[in-house]
């Protein structure tokens, strides 16, 4: 490995000699490693990714749209007056060909990127200041994306949210019942169709123009921004392989479905699973603190709503693939996709609960 790596390393355009390499973070997507380099007698790190590229089938256009943003971003940093750019958006070293990735000797392709030092990611929100600095971050970056040139970007995974898709593939899956399922689930599948009528009212808003395409992020989990050791401050975005054309809402609604509840994601005791109000107003008001600049009325009125239509969407994809049989997300116990499935609709029903309270808190702040 070590040698393979070295010879990754020859063909970005990064001088010095090759120290050493090892895996770093949790992702369970693309391999990723830490790798150093000795630059004049100082230890230099980068991050490199070997692209997936059975999830992501056009490496190429994937970093294109990476390399268009971030270097947008980092202009607009750099011209701000901030004196270390490169820690506040992901800088992509280009390939000796000029490309921003290169491929090893099996076709594959890797990307490299300059470490971030003194930050991390956390894997599990512990507190409403860590809601607000993740959804401040997350607004920031759309904010910083409005004005990118250039055109649209590539559509990473088309129909990635798509709702009424979604539920589209749900009626197949209960119409062909592949694994004799159906039976069991009746009370979730009636729960879906009693909010048929809300599955498609963003697509439906942004088709006649109500609502504006922009550019979004796509996966705003908390381990997706790098939180500053020192000032607890959320410095970067990062995992940038599902930035396309997109809603701000499903970003906000994801924002809202990771971090708001206690519970885990396959709880089994749906006790535990509720909205904790505390934490979406931290959500709220971090992500008005930079994207209130943009979004126009009725997408800053829908943003409420936009936790419960993301939580019921990925609530529907764990029912369909419970009802195919588990074939596409990854199951560690008999049911397991069920319990998340129930999970998601346990906490779409905490957020209608407190609808009334999060209109008003929205209200509430100019």
């Amino acid at each position: 490995m070590t040698d393979k790596i070295k010879a990754i390393k020859d063909k970005f355009e990064i001088y010095g000699d090759f120290i050493s390499a090892a895996p770093y973070g949790f992702g369970h997507i693309n391999d990723t490693l830490r790798v150093i380099v000795n630059q004049g007698g100082t230890e230099v790190h980068y991050i490199f990714q070997r692209i997936n590229d059975r999830i992501f089938r056009n490496p190429p256009a994937l970093m294109e749209n990476i390399a268009r943003v971030t270097s947008h971003i980092f202009r607009k940093i750099a011209a701000e007056g901030e004196s270390s750019p490169s820690r506040h958006s992901l800088y992509v070293i280009k390939a000796a060909s000029g490309q921003a990735y290169v491929q090893d000797e099996e076709g594959k392709y890797w990307r490299a990127y300059i470490f971030i030092e003194q930050a991390q990611t956390y894997e599990v929100i512990k507190t409403a200041a860590q809601a607000y600095e993740v959804a401040r971050a997350f607004g920031l970056f759309q904010k910083d994306l409005v004005d990118l040139p250039g055109g649209r970007l590539h559509e990473t995974i088309p129909d990635f949210h798509n709702t009424p898709q979604r539920l589209a593939n749900l009626e197949k899956a209960i119409a062909a019942d592949p694994a004799g399922r159906v039976k069991e689930v009746r009370p979730e599948i009636d729960f879906v169709l009693s909010r048929r009528a809300e599955v498609s009212r963003l697509t439906d808003l942004q088709a006649a123009g109500e609502i504006i395409e922009r550019i979004t992020h796509n996966d705003t989990k908390l381990n997706n921004v790098m939180i500053d050791d020192q000032t607890g401050k959320g410095v970067c975005v990062i995992d940038l392989d599902t930035v396309m054309p997109g809603l701000v809402h499903y970003d906000f609604g994801d924002m809202m479905r990771t971090s708001t509840s206690p519970a885990a994601e396959d709880e089994k005791d749906l006790s535990k699973v509720r909205m904790q109000f505390n934490m979406f107003e931290a959500l709220l008001r971090g992500y008005l603190s930079t994207a209130g600049d943009f979004l126009n009325p009725l997408e800053r009125e829908l943003l409420p709503f936009s936790g419960k239509l993301i939580t019921l969407e990925i609530g529907m994809r764990f029912l369909t693939d419970y009802l195919e049989g588990d074939i596409y997300f990854k199951t560690h116990r008999a049911g397991h996709n069920l319990d998340r499935c129930r999970t998601q609709f346990k906490l779409v029903e905490s957020i209608e609960e407190q609808t009334d309270e999060m209109t008003a808190l929205l209200h509430s702040i100019p």
